[in-house]
């Protein structure tokens, strides 16, 4: 395995990865490639070889501090002693600022589309399935609804007995009742569709998807309500704090880049977080 991704490098042979002189040893890339998947065996081998790289430096790093492991136990897992070490020394070099009320309210108030329940539409339909690229099929469909759509504008409480007879979908079995949808749940064009109804009302002509003609009927529409700041506080304050860590720890490695030699890997665009 190691020589077909040594084939595909640069430079056509094994490069040499060190940090401050210690060797990352090549089959230790490759085996950490596994944790790395990309489109290419090189951008999984540079991947693997950053994420080790960074590693080697914060193992050097807490060995100059004196960092001592101490293993902590979560849902029945043992970090590895290493783990810990790495743990330690971002805990004590990194101090990072816990969001308060005030900035996480700030947050919502200028967000609060972010935490609006979505609109749920209770609605029915009645399908004239036809593949787009079955011509005669899709025009005798379009045929049928537009038939069936005018039957309806005379007869609306016909749309269960007319759905019994002619949908092509499952929900035919219940009179063409699709339940409660909410947005993304349909294709576009049919969502397009249904929003742009009144409870009550039948769309003014067959709608027409990838899977052939549809007649909409929107029965009842649910508005979505916006979640109190008590329900949602804590989920921002661990987003917001997440933010401000991932930018520290970020911050915390360039640092400790800028002082070492590394040879055999360039670390412009490495992720501080695939070594934790």
């Amino acid at each position: 395995m190691s020589c077909s991704v040594h084939a595909q490098l640069p430079t056509g042979r094994p490069v040499n990865v060190t940090v401050n002189g210690i060797a990352i040893a090549r089959d230790e890339i490759v085996r950490e490639m596994q944790h790395h998947p990309a489109g290419k065996p090189i951008a999984a081998w540079q991947q693997a070889a950053r994420a080790l790289v960074i590693r080697e430096l914060l193992m050097q790093e807490a060995r100059r501090l004196a960092i001592t492991p101490q293993p902590l136990t979560e849902d029945g897992r043992r970090e590895t002693d290493e783990e810990a070490i790495m743990r330690g020394l971002i805990d004590r070099e990194i101090v990072v600022p816990q969001a308060d009320d005030e900035t996480c309210r700030r947050y919502y108030e200028r967000r609060t589309s972010q935490f609006r329940s979505p609109d749920i539409y209770e609605a029915a339909h009645i399908l004239f399935a036809a593949l787009p690229n079955d011509k005669e099929a899709y025009t005798k469909a379009r045929a049928d609804a537009e038939g069936v759509l005018a039957a309806l504008v005379e007869r609306p409480e016909s749309f269960a007995t007319l759905a019994g007879a002619y949908s092509g979908c499952a929900s035919a079995a219940q009179g063409g009742n699709l339940g409660q949808i909410t947005t993304g749940q349909t294709t576009p064009e049919f969502e397009q569709a249904l929003v742009a109804l009144a409870p009550g009302e039948l769309c003014a002509a067959p709608v027409a998807t990838r899977y052939g003609f549809h007649i909409i009927r929107l029965d009842r529409m649910h508005e979505g309500r916006l979640l109190p700041y008590d329900a949602v506080a804590g989920r921002i304050a661990d987003y917001l704090n997440e933010s401000v860590r991932r930018r520290a720890d970020a911050q915390y490695i360039a640092r400790l880049v800028s002082k070492a030699q590394i040879e055999g890997i360039d670390l412009a665009g490495a992720d501080a977080h695939r070594v934790h």
